[in-house]
């Protein structure tokens, strides 16, 4: 029996659930989690499993999946920096997980450790609602890590003829183009070897995805000089606390449309949600809890 599949929790049952990765104490999720639960009737506790808190480093992971299970788990979802170092202690892969190599989302049911990804459904959905018919012949990917493989991923479900991926780390970059082009076809997919041509890929391209961390709250700053930006780029961005980031900020400067972190984060729940609990929860009250987050956040 899968996630899906399992007897819908009666009222008043508990769902036990976490969130593992490094310097998440401003994660929205726990909440959006409790209170889709709270309005459906069901009780979710869900818990920060924070490694810069703990002090520990992702090789601290087994300890972390077998305490979850001993302690009654459903399930754990997984940021940065986990999601693919994640992956050799599952015990099954959902067929996009493993297509991507990256796994946000961990159900523990019945002895077993099943990963599947959330991310790149929740970008997907977020980009078609926040930047509707925008032009995508040519895209520009920054990240190449497990939360940039899913929103490349999401990029050629969109609709990209063609992505030009650059990440701190050659290599890697190279590896994800070579997975994508294995499976939406040769040439799809460009490493990109060095800043000069970022500047160059950047001036083609129709649209910019921001996929690393920098822009949190914990990594300030932009990913890469504002002055390579330009009025015809639409930018998305997967950071959502803050949730105008400074690419975003810049990006709104010079008339780029943008599309804040915010989409993503709510439809990687609602899915991840579902995954949990096995119920089907309310999409737009769910965006509704993120948006007063915000706005409390705002006056605050």
């Amino acid at each position: 029996m899968n996630a899906l599949s399992r007897p819908a929790p009666a009222v008043g049952d508990s769902v036990l659930v976490g969130l593992i990765g490094a310097g998440i104490q401003a994660s929205r999720t726990p909440a959006m989690h409790e209170r889709e639960a709270d309005a459906l009737g069901l009780r979710c506790i869900y818990r920060l499993i924070d490694l810069d808190r703990l002090g520990l480093r992702p090789d601290a992971l087994p300890e972390l999946l077998s305490g979850a299970e001993r302690m009654g788990y459903t399930g754990l979802n997984v940021t940065y920096p986990c999601k693919q170092a994640i992956i050799p202690l599952l015990d099954e892969l959902s067929d996009d997980a493993r297509a991507i190599g990256a796994v946000n989302t961990v159900v523990l049911k019945d002895g077993r450790r099943v990963g599947h990804n959330t991310d790149c459904s929740g970008f997907a959905e977020g980009f078609r609602r926040g930047l509707a018919g925008a032009p995508m012949d040519r895209v520009v990917l920054l990240g190449a890590g497990g939360a940039g493989a899913a929103v490349a991923h999401a990029a050629f479900h969109l609709g990209t003829g063609r992505l030009d991926i650059f990440d701190a780390d050659p290599a890697r970059a190279a590896a994800l183009a070579d997975q994508i082009d294995a499976r939406f076809g040769d040439g799809r997919a460009m490493a990109i070897p060095d800043r000069e041509s970022l500047r160059a890929a950047v001036a083609a391209a129709d649209g910019l995805i921001h996929a690393t961390p920098t822009g949190m709250a914990k990594f300030p700053g932009l990913p890469l000089p504002a002055e390579m930006l330009h009025p015809r780029l639409w930018v998305a961005e997967i950071v959502y606390f803050p949730l105008e980031t400074e690419l975003l900020r810049a990006a709104r400067s010079i008339g780029c449309r943008t599309l804040d972190g915010g989409g993503m984060a709510v439809f990687q729940a609602v899915d991840a949600f579902r995954l949990f609990t096995g119920v089907s929860p309310d999409a737009e009250r769910i965006r509704a809890h993120f948006a007063s987050m915000d706005a409390g956040r705002s006056a605050a």
